[in-house]
Order: C-alpha cells, then sequence, then structure tokens
C-alpha cells in the first residue's frame, strides 16, 4: 500500500573522488569540471541523477502498484513512451474519472518511471494530447544542485599507452598513446530538496522516498570504472520537517511538516567542514575535520520541528 509522503526533506550528501574524473566536462576535452572563478571541482546535478537512476535499474524494488522502469536511459525514446501512456490511457475504466486524457497520460508515466515521478520530466512533444498541455512538464519532487568542491582542485593530465591498435592499417604501430585527465582528491558536497506538494502531484511516495536514499547512499559502489578513480559517499546528512506543534493542532503541525520549519541553508551550515590546523591541500578524507551536534540543545532550541538523520555517518 502506497504511503504518501508528507514531510519536507532537506539532504546534504559529502562525497570524494580520489585520483578520478568525477564528471568530465564536454566543452573541455572531457577535463574535470571546475568552476573558473574559484577553481573549485564541480559535479553537475544530471551526474549525480544518473546515478541514481542506475542503481534503481540494477536493483529494482518489489513492486507496490507502481513501476520502477527507468525513462531518461541509454537508446530511450521519450515519445515512444510517450504514445504508449496515450494508447493505455484512451478510455478511462472509470465512468466517474473525470480527468482529461492528457492528465491521465501524465499520472501512467509517473506510475511507471521512477524517474520521472522523482525528477520531473518534459513531456509537451509529438501527439497533440500532450503538445502545449499543462501537464507535459511534470515537476519532480526531488531536486539536486550542483556538488562543489570545498577546496580548489588542480585536474593533472595523465598520459596513458595501450599496446593493441584499433584499426588494421595501425597493426605495425607498437603502441598507442592517449590521455586522460584526474583529480587526485577533492571532497564535494552537493544538495537534495525534496518537497511533498510536488510529490502528491507525480505520486513519489515513502518507499520511493526510501529507495532514494539507498540510492544516494550506494550511488558509487556499482558505478565503478578506471575514469572516475575512487569514490565515497562520505556523509548523508537528511533534515526532515516533522512540525512544532501538539497533537491538539495537528491541521497547523501538518502543514508545517509540509512547508517546513526552517530554511534549508542554515541547516545546511550547522555542519561545518574545514581543513584541519597545518593542513594546506587535502589529499585524503582525514585532512578534513568535520564538526556537528544535533543533539545540542542549541540546535534543538533554533530548529524546533526538525528532525535530523545520519544515513552515512562521516564520522564512522
Amino acid at each position: 500500500m502506497s504511503v504518501p509522503l508528507t514531510n519536507r526533506h532537506d539532504l546534504l550528501i559529502l562525497f570524494e573522488v580520489t585520483n578520478g574524473n568525477p564528471n568530465g566536462d564536454p566543452d573541455s576535452g572531457n577535463m574535470p569540471r571546475v568552476d573558473p572563478s574559484t577553481n573549485l571541482g564541480l559535479v553537475s546535478d544530471v551526474c549525480l541523477k544518473r546515478k541514481i537512476r542506475n542503481f534503481v535499474q540494477l536493483f529494482p524494488p518489489s513492486t507496490n502498484g507502481k513501476g520502477y522502469d527507468i525513462l531518461i536511459q541509454q537508446g530511450a525514446v521519450i515519445e515512444r513512451s510517450q504514445l504508449a501512456g496515450i494508447k493505455a490511457t484512451e478510455k478511462s475504466a472509470d465512468a466517474a474519472d473525470k480527468r482529461s486524457h492528457a492528465e491521465r497520460v501524465k499520472d501512467w508515466l509517473c506510475n511507471r518511471f521512477y524517474d520521472v515521478r522523482t525528477f520531473g520530466q518534459v513531456i509537451s512533444t509529438g501527439d497533440s494530447v500532450m503538445k502545449g498541455s499543462s501537464f507535459g512538464q511534470i515537476r519532480g519532487p526531488v531536486q539536486f544542485t550542483f556538488g562543489r568542491s570545498f577546496h580548489p582542485v588542480l585536474p593533472v593530465e595523465i598520459t596513458i599507452t595501450r599496446c593493441a591498435v584499433t584499426k588494421e592499417a595501425d597493426a605495425a604501430k607498437e603502441r598507442t598513446m592517449g590521455q586522460k585527465y584526474i583529480v587526485p582528491y577533492a571532497l564535494y558536497a552537493a544538495k537534495c530538496y525534496l518537497s511533498p506538494p510536488f510529490a502528491e502531484q507525480t505520486g513519489f511516495d515513502q518507499k520511493d522516498y526510501e529507495i532514494l536514499i539507498e540510492a544516494m547512499t550506494h550511488m558509487f559502489d556499482h558505478d565503478r570504472s578506471a575514469a572516475r578513480g575512487d569514490m565515497v559517499v562520505r556523509g548523508l546528512f537528511d533534515f526532515e520537517h516533522v512540525g512544532t506543534q501538539s497533537a491538539a493542532n495537528a491541521d497547523q503541525n501538518t502543514r508545517e511538516a509540509r512547508l517546513g520549519c526552517a530554511h534549508a541553508h542554515q541547516l545546511f551550515e550547522s555542519i561545518k567542514v574545514k581543513l584541519k590546523d597545518g593542513v594546506a591541500q587535502p589529499a585524503s578524507f582525514a585532512d578534513y575535520q568535520l564538526t556537528f551536534d544535533f543533539d545540542a540543545k542549541e540546535f534543538k532550541d533554533k530548529f524546533k520541528g526538525v528532525k535530523p538523520q545520519i544515513h552515512v555517518n562521516p564520522r564512522a
């Protein structure tokens, strides 16, 4: 049985890369993404969502009346899935169903595809049923920011050799040469926001949230490659808004939990990340000092109605 997700969540994920390229920039010869004004490393939100999609594809949960297919994947044609939804919902089995055809298509896609009901999707293309429809732009309840490193990174170009050749014409060559780029070490932080009102619109429920947390926890475990080096999730902090009202004021408490009981940036700033004394350039996670205390009276007084959870403890 589907359990609606009624509480807002603000999440902070800390992850690191060692001798790898966490997210290549196609505009710069696939060099690691870097903010040119600060030299801080970047990892795009699209890259992080890809990890979630890949995990759900590899480890789909048992169905609870909803599908866990992934729409955005290699070789997918969005209009093909859209047309399948149009055909499947041409007529409603329920005579009392007053939804328009376009809304039924939107609901069908959200019900079948995990990434559509999680991240949203633009489907206002192709057939006249969806083109121009207000239901053609699905706003997902889960949104990531870019990951950003805490300190400047210096990408290194590595020359590699291969003893085999690609073409018959090059068979006489002893070996071929190539290059790849790595970041020796960097610790990144990315933020994730979960909105209950948008979750209601797409059908994203409590089980979908649990799958999201599981995927974020293990997002690099089955995404290994020589190019990405060693990537590890070092911390996953989840601030759930539960409200401040007593049981006698349940309606107001529900509203607070949906709206939120504190600003997200203040919650994230309660986690301090800095280099240890005497360290000029980080070379490993051990060079960082993380400070947070969610049991402290100061935190509880300032952030009433917020329940912090640590899904991956950086101190463990």
